[in-house]
């Protein structure tokens, strides 16, 4: 069944078909041609053997006339002499064949003419004749005669057609034969023939086979210079043109692949009827955390948040770029929709999904810290403009009241430069300006002596401040006057916030990693809410700011920013109630 399917199967077939076709429409002439040609020859020859009877009987005598008649014909012909119907003669083969009386040829019509109009007739009859079948046909021709004393005669030759018949069976075996010879040399003609046109194509499926399994560097051999030898030139160079344009293909898409993984933005792709074709990382990332939001109802990209979805009609229908805004899980999105055209259709959109998070955040911080600085400078600024006013208008009426009004001022002045000097240092370590002096400090001694700066106020507030630095190596390096300004930021708050009788821990230890130190005290502690924002600037935990009025509020966030110059990190665990344990690391080779 496959080799009718094939070019060979159907090239074979079709040059067969045809060529059959030619032999039949050939053959059946021939043979009619031959039928024809074979009746026209035996009419032609028996009307000749008739006319010299017919001159031999009326040139000789009867007897002799007859014997030359009786030897003109052969054993395939039979011959009548009639001059009426009592005197007529018959070929000696005819009497012993059959018994055709005289009044068939007297009474016919067509055989008659030779009597009444003394011309010569043809006609081909059918007749039981003994030896022959029973639907034996014969050639009948008969031509006059023409004696003296006007007598007249006929003489009627006849010949089987059964013999013409013989001939053309030998002559239509030959034909048959001779188109039988030429069926078989064309059908290997053509099997040759389309062997050698389909060898060539043959080549030409199985590179494709190859191509189509990528492997483009596959050639076919040019076998011939004619049109097929023209098509594997023509294949060799779309296979070349393939190739290029495939490595051009996967090379843009491996451009754009990383250019949508780069992209700090998400990008998600749609087709007209809002699938979703392309996502990058992040904006995975958005769908997911909408995913949870939504109870983790969905967990595929088919489902689209309803606000993009808005967005992308409103884009398909108008044909303008669309810009909306989504929260989620707690993120600002701004989400930008373009559409997509083919031709001047369109075919779906894109949507860039922009986190707005920092950027809100970055306001917000700016707004408090515009407010916060703003509040920490309206205190110290009221009671110098308070206190100066009451030295100018003479509220103060004996020296010890201006100098207690002008220690006030003196205070708040000091105050508002450390705030100055704070933020100051704060700015330039978030640029990232921050300059450490790294040196081997011996850290055990170095660490006494910071606690000792406040055994006096512990005593005040009877606190039961101590150090724990078994598991200490005897040097580290480090910048000792930045850790030293962590150290007592930490210290200083776990003494203000830390109720009288209260325990303030410092410990301190040193292993394969690093320096790690925690500053522990048995205070107030700090709210859970609170605990994300200790490091941040300007954060006190008392709202109302009425405890330890000195403090600024930016004492952590600078504390964070030296152990982070420092390559570490600082955290913080706390429990209302329960105390707070700040703790930070700097690890070894900071350099």
């Amino acid at each position: 069944m496959m080799f009718w399917r094939s070019v060979v199967g159907k090239l074979w077939f079709t040059i067969l078909f045809l060529v059959s076709f030619v032999l039949f429409i050939l053959t059946v002439m021939l043979l009619e041609y031959f039928e024809n040609d074979r009746i026209n020859e035996a009419e032609n020859n028996l009307e000749k053997t008739a006319t010299r009877i017919s001159h031999f009987l009326e040139d000789q005598e009867e007897s002799i006339g007859l014997q030359i008649a009786w030897e003109l014909l052969d054993d395939a012909t039979e011959a009548m002499i009639i001059y009426d119907e009592n005197e007529y003669f018959a070929s000696p083969t005819m009497e012993e064949s059959f018994d055709l009386p005289v009044d068939y040829f007297l009474k016919d019509s067509e055989l008659n003419r030779v009597f009444t109009e003394e011309t010569s007739t043809m006609k081909i009859a059918s007749f039981p004749v003994e030896n022959y079948d029973e639907d034996s046909r014969f050639l009948i021709i008969g031509a006059p005669i023409h004696l003296e004393d006007n007598k007249h005669g006929a003489v009627f030759i006849m010949q089987s057609l059964q013999v013409l018949k013989q001939t053309s069976e030998d002559t239509k075996k030959f034909i048959l034969l001779a188109a039988g010879v030429a069926f078989v040399l064309t059908t290997i003609f053509a099997f040759f023939l389309a062997t050698r046109i389909n060898a060539p194509l043959r080549k030409m499926k199985e590179a494709a086979t190859e191509i189509a399994r990528g492997k483009f560097d596959t050639k076919v051999p040019i076998l011939t210079h004619d049109e097929i030898g023209e098509l594997a030139t023509a294949f060799n160079q779309m296979g070349r043109q393939l190739k290029f344009n495939l490595n051009a293909l996967s090379q843009e898409k491996e451009q754009l692949s990383s250019i949508l993984s780069s992209m700090v933005d998400g990008v998600i792709t749609f087709n007209r009827d809002g699938t979703i074709l392309i996502t990058n990382p992040p904006a995975e990332r958005f769908l997911q955390d909408w995913y949870f939001e939504q109870d983790g109802r969905a967990k595929s990209t088919e489902e689209v948040p309803t606000k993009v979805m808005e967005l992308f009609q409103l884009a398909v229908n108008t044909e303008q770029e669309q810009v909306g805004e989504i929260h989620v899980q707690g993120r600002f999105w701004v989400i930008i929709v373009s559409p997509l055209y083919n031709n001047k259709f369109i075919r779906g959109a894109v949507a860039v999904v922009r986190d707005m998070t920092e950027e809100r955040q970055l306001d917000k911080l700016r707004q408090d810290f515009i407010a916060n600085v703003s509040h920490e400078l309206r205190t110290p600024i009221s009671m110098l403009q308070g206190y100066s006013e009451a030295i100018v208008d003479g509220i103060a009426a004996t020296e010890d009241e201006k100098i207690e009004m002008a220690r006030v001022i003196y205070d708040e002045s000091l105050r508002m430069g450390r705030l100055v000097n704070e933020l100051l240092d704060l700015a330039r370590m978030e640029a990232g300006h921050i300059q450490l002096t790294i040196s081997e400090i011996e850290v055990k001694p170095y660490l006494e002596r910071i606690i000792r700066k406040f055994q006096g106020l512990a005593k005040e507030k009877e606190i039961y401040l101590q150090g724990n630095f078994e598991r200490l190596e005897p040097y580290f390096a480090f910048d000792g006057d930045r850790i030293e300004q962590v150290l007592t930021n930490l210290i200083d708050n776990a003494m203000r916030y830390t109720e009288d009788h209260g325990t303030i821990n410092v410990t301190a230890n040193t292993d394969e990693k690093g320096l790690h130190i925690e500053v522990f005290n048995t205070g107030i502690g700090i709210p859970e809410e609170d605990l994300p924002f200790v490091f941040e600037r300007f954060y006190k935990s008392d709202k109302a700011r009425t405890r330890g009025s000195s403090g600024t509020g930016l004492g952590l966030a600078i504390a964070k920013n030296i152990i982070e110059g420092h390559k570490g990190y600082i955290t913080v665990q706390s429990k209302a109630g329960h105390g707070t344990t700040f703790s930070f690391f700097i690890p070894r080779n900071i350099q």
